[in-house]
């Protein structure tokens, strides 16, 4: 391959990091007949694994409960390795922040949705999610002058 200044951007792989489900309240939280409230946090996080090569992960936690009983708890980080070369500085960002987790994102919706399934539980789908609105979210956030209060997001 000749040398040169071309953007690279190629997905290398797409693999299950990591996948946990607890349900701690067994089986006495599964005979209760009301309806479990649902949380959903998504996190998104980059980091480079070798010259030219990253490594994207998209963790999903959800946690269901009944009053203050965890009914269950799971945990599905699904990570990406991307090549990606001769991209200017001020793009990676974004490169990482949205077009990676875009790619990764459809894998990390189908192993919960199976997994919370295989546990004997109703699928959870996750919603569609748009990183390019998260990814200027959070860089709003971040240029915003840090005062004395906490910022902290949902």
């Amino acid at each position: 391959m000749a040398d040169n200044n071309e953007p690279v951007f190629q997905i290398q792989r797409v693999y299950l990091k990591e996948a946990s489900l607890e349900q701690p309240n067994s089986p006495a939280i599964l005979l209760e007949q009301e309806q479990p409230s649902v949380d959903i946090q998504l996190g998104v996080e980059a980091q480079q694994a070798a010259e030219g090569m990253f490594e994207v992960a998209v963790t999903a936690t959800i946690t269901t409960k009944i009053k203050d009983r965890t009914v269950f708890l799971a945990e599905v980080k699904q990570a990406g390795i991307f090549e990606i070369r001769n991209v200017p500085a001020d793009q990676m960002q974004a490169v990482m922040g949205i077009a990676c987790p875009q790619i990764v994102y459809p894998y990390l919706r189908g192993n919960v949705a199976d997994m919370i399934t295989r546990a004997g539980f109703p699928p959870v789908h996750l919603a569609e999610i748009n990183f390019q609105a998260m990814y200027e979210q959070q860089q709003a956030q971040q240029a915003q002058p840090q005062g004395s209060g906490i910022i902290t997001s949902a």
